[in-house]
């Protein structure tokens, strides 16, 4: 299960926003639904994710029923400021643990309730081992439109050491059968996992390359205190991640996907085309509107962010008397918004513009000064009032983030 929650201050029972907070202006709205069901927990996960024997009389089977309460909810406090959804993301956990008629009924009550754009795009989550072709083909049916594969290694090794319960050749098979539905595919990588060598990523990189998808997201392994995985680092069992080396792996897949004509568009993320970018991560990124629909969900809205009670029962709990599952907000002030913005937008291809800087912090020409003198700035694009991150600058992002806010 995740660990603590933010400390914020207390959420009013009826989910009420501030008049200021529903003043929409440009900003869209998009939804994320949690799912917080795994089969089995992966031994670095921190998500807020429950087995089936720590649901505490909880039912996955009345996920849609719930999730319905809170979109009624959802309704009654944005009425002023109601909007389509432009995308809707379902994550977890593991989305694909309920029947797909359960996925698309919790995305049919949504649309009924917000509306959807033409263009929206919608997806979830996926492990390989638990989809095939009928499955699929009833999400795209119901209205979905993309599928995340949680591919993560293709050695078996790295997946052992990670706890993933797939078998690697499962993945190709699922990637078929959400092309045969009619679905956009993108497939997560993990790198930086004990143990896992430089040729252990190549092969992890080629097989994704292999799937011939539109997007590729790969990540370095956060070691999330509180984990089994951070356990057993602490207690000598495993080795620690080795940081030279994942900016090695980083700096390959970077290459590899490139020559295959994946470009990034974020840190962490790589695609064929601006229309095959994930929509709904930039929406996060740009600052955008969002309610978190489920347990454990975070929301944004108006620069108010709020998060739900974890459990799954405590969530029912709160919605069964009609009131707002939120445990807990906070109101997002001007400094910590600037922060946020240089935070985000820098990991984006088209990088941050330098006002946002100067705006923050008082030596901002210097700071950005120096991070142009390091290589971390494109020199050029700086000159047009644009800070973009160079591949170095790509590899200490958290750093020249530090500087350019001071």
């Amino acid at each position: 299960m995740a660990g603590p929650q933010p400390i914020g201050d207390p959420a009013p029972l009826d989910g009420s926003l501030p008049p200021k907070a529903l003043e929409t202006d440009s900003r869209t709205f998009h939804t994320y639904v949690h799912v917080p069901f795994c089969r089995v927990r992966c031994g670095y996960c921190d998500f807020n994710t429950y087995t089936s024997n720590e649901l505490e009389g909880f039912a996955p089977s009345d996920f849609v029923k719930n999730l319905s309460s809170e979109i009624e909810l959802s309704q009654r406090v944005l009425a002023s400021s109601k909007r389509p959804m432009s995308t809707v993301f379902f994550g977890g956990g593991t989305p694909t643990q309920l029947p797909a008629k359960d996925l698309v009924d919790s995305l049919s009550a949504l649309v009924q309730k917000f509306g959807i754009v033409p263009t929206a795009e919608v997806t979830t989550e996926a492990n390989p081992d638990n989809v095939d072709f009928v499955y699929l083909e009833a999400l795209k049916r119901g209205g979905f439109n993309r599928l995340s594969l949680g591919m993560q290694s293709a050695v078996p090794s790295v997946l052992a050491t990670l706890e993933r319960s797939h078998a690697p050749e499962n993945v190709p098979f699922a990637v078929k059968a959400a092309k045969d539905a009619g679905l956009q595919v993108s497939v997560d990588l993990i790198y930086g996992a004990p143990g896992e060598t430089m040729d252990d990523w190549k092969r992890t990189v080629d097989a994704a390359i292999a799937l011939e998808t539109d997007h590729i997201s790969a990540y370095a392994l956060i070691v999330e205190e509180g984990t089994k995985l951070a356990r057993q680092i602490k207690s000598g069992q495993l080795a620690e991640p080795d940081e030279d080396l994942e900016a090695d792996k980083y700096e390959y897949a970077d290459q590899a996907f490139n020559s295959v004509g994946l470009n990034w568009y974020e840190l962490s993320n790589w695609s064929r085309s601006v229309e095959t970018r994930s929509a709904h991560n930039i929406a996060y990124w740009r600052g955008q509107d969002w309610w978190g629909f489920g347990p454990g969900a975070h929301s944004h809205v108006g620069g108010v962010r709020w998060w739900n009670v974890k459990h799954p029962t405590a969530y029912a709990g709160r919605l069964s008397q009609g009131h707002s599952p939120a445990a807990g907000r906070e109101t997002i002030d001007h400094d910590t918004g600037l922060t946020e913005r240089i935070l985000l937008e820098l990991r984006l291809v088209e990088g941050l513009d330098a006002q946002v800087v100067k705006d923050l912090n008082p030596e901002a020409q210097r700071a950005i000064a120096d991070q142009i003198a390091a290589g971390n700035i494109d020199g050029g694009e700086a000159i047009r009032g644009r800070l973009v991150l160079t591949l170095k600058g790509r590899l200490l992002a958290d750093g020249v983030v530090r500087m350019l806010v001071g």
